[in-house]
């Protein structure tokens, strides 16, 4: 790793000094108290030097000094360029990492928040729950709501609580005529779990056709195998079409969006190695990569070694506002290549990828930054573009088939009439599917936000593989 260094100097400075004639000691030098401890200016310097090299919009940095900011996490926030929604820095860096790999504390479901219009009270409702979780054994399915935590009002203050810590009691909510009541309890113990993102692959027959259907929960290159196993039992099955579920997957590792594309595209592009989406760094490191020919710096190519390349000339994507990062990479890389359809709602809108950094990968002597080296930053290091130039997609994609992910009585994921797949199928068959009406009113809600893990917000990254990445500096 190419390193760099700064030497934090802390001196007093004193005018006007009298020595004693007599051998007395000098009194002890004062710091100066308006600056920060000592180990808060070394996290303050590691993200300066990080932000002033690789950060996307390093140009645009504003000049702060680092030795008068007492909180590094403040600091780092006063960096931000204005469009940058997405760089983050942490003090849980191994967390963050073990999120990004899958493994967890949880109880295994991910849920979406909301408040009932006419008492704004706060309530959770379940989007999915892995298999072989807490929340799973606790007999906890899609569609449940939860209205109580630990006997007490879920609030905006502690609703995230729902996504962490150790033991967790929930009263279910009972949906009667346009009303909630209060239900059976379920208590659970979270425990550290290791998720595999292909969390359901079918096939459904229907309208002549046999349209393969995959729930992918995040980009996770380790779990590429599972991605293989599911795309040779579709194959076996000799599928016609192919519905891809990205609608809560808030992306993840190009690698693994790489492997996807690659198995699915037409054979013309994964054979002939097509660019599916080019990279755009900072004005140093563009010319860096390009003077010194680093292809696979500038863009990502189709994988023409993947195990399984199942040329598919279309397909459809089931999208909502939890589609973000790496999902969206592969709806807008694809799509040059083949018939793809978005159904359902519009995706977030993340055209950027980024890199973690850690003391590590920065400075040489362990000895100085052990005591900062669980801090981690992840700064927007490039945009993106497809192969036609499609970029700052910053409102999301438009769904070119409008449903609703209807949470309240939500079917299952993979049931034919569930409303998103439903729409699906009608587009691919153009047969009807019939689907039973719910006689029970809905209560008025409005949903404020979603999530699987307390890493959410960070996990809407497409998450560069920086091994061969060296700081210019």
């Amino acid at each position: 790793m190419n390193t760099f260094k700064k030497t934090i100097l802390l001196l007093a400075l004193f005018s006007g000094i009298t020595i004693s004639c007599k051998d007395e000691p000098l009194p002890p030098i004062e710091p100066d108290k308006n600056q920060a401890p000592e180990l808060t200016q070394k996290v303050n310097l590691f993200i300066e030097d990080v932000m002033k090299d690789i950060y996307l919009w390093y140009d645009k940095l504003p000049e702060i000094d680092t030795k008068y900011e007492f909180d590094s996490k403040a600091y780092f926030d006063k960096l931000l360029y204005i469009d940058d929604k997405w760089s983050f820095v942490t003090d849980d860096v191994v967390a963050l990492e073990n999120s990004f790999a899958g493994i967890e504390t949880s109880y295994g479901w991910s849920l979406a928040f909301g408040r009932f219009s006419n008492t704004d009270n706060v309530f959770a409702i379940i989007e999915f729950v892995y298999p072989n979780t807490p929340a799973a054994e606790a007999g906890l399915k899609r569609g449940d709501i939860i209205v109580e935590m630990s006997g007490s009002d879920i609030t905006d203050e502690n609703y995230k609580d729902l996504l962490s810590g150790e033991n967790l009691t929930v009263s279910l909510g009972v949906l009667g005529d346009g009303s909630i009541s209060v239900g059976s309890s379920v208590s659970m113990t979270a425990r550290e779990l290791h998720l595999d993102p292909v969390v359901l692959t079918k096939v459904i027959d229907y309208g002549g056709h046999k349209i393969g259907y995959l729930f992918y929960a995040q980009y996770i290159k380790d779990y590429n195998i599972s991605l293989d196993t599911a795309f040779q039992y579709l194959m076996d099955k000799q599928i016609d079409d192919l519905v891809l579920d990205l609608r809560y997957n808030p992306g993840g590792e190009t690698v693994a969006a790489q492997h996807l594309c690659s198995s699915i595209v037409p054979l013309d592009a994964v054979n002939n190695k097509r660019t599916l989406v080019s990279f755009q760094w900072n004005d140093k490191y563009q010319k860096h990569w390009e003077d010194t020919n680093v292809t696979q710096q500038l863009k990502i190519q189709f994988d023409n070694y993947v195990a399984h390349k199942m040329d598919l000339p279309s397909l459809h994507v089931l999208t909502g506002t939890g589609t973000a990062s790496a999902s969206e990479l592969t709806i807008t890389g694809l799509k040059p290549y083949m018939q793809l359809t978005t159904v359902g709602e519009t995706t977030y809108g993340k055209y950027t990828a980024s890199i973690t950094f850690k003391p590590e990968d920065i400075y040489d002597s362990e000895a100085y930054y052990d005591e900062f080296k669980n801090w981690g930053i992840q700064p927007i290091v490039l945009r993106y573009a497809n192969s036609q130039g499609v970029t700052d997609f910053k409102d999301g994609f438009l769904p070119d088939i409008a449903v609703n992910d209807e949470l309240f009585g939500a079917l299952p994921l993979g049931n034919k009439e569930e409303p998103l797949l439903k729409a699906a199928i009608e587009d691919i068959t153009g047969v009807e599917v019939i689907a039973m009406k719910s006689a029970v009113k809905i209560p008025d809600y409005t949903l404020f936000d979603r999530g699987f893990s307390k890493f959410d917000a960070n996990k809407r990254e497409v998450l560069l593989d920086h091994s061969n990445i060296k700081l210019l500096k």
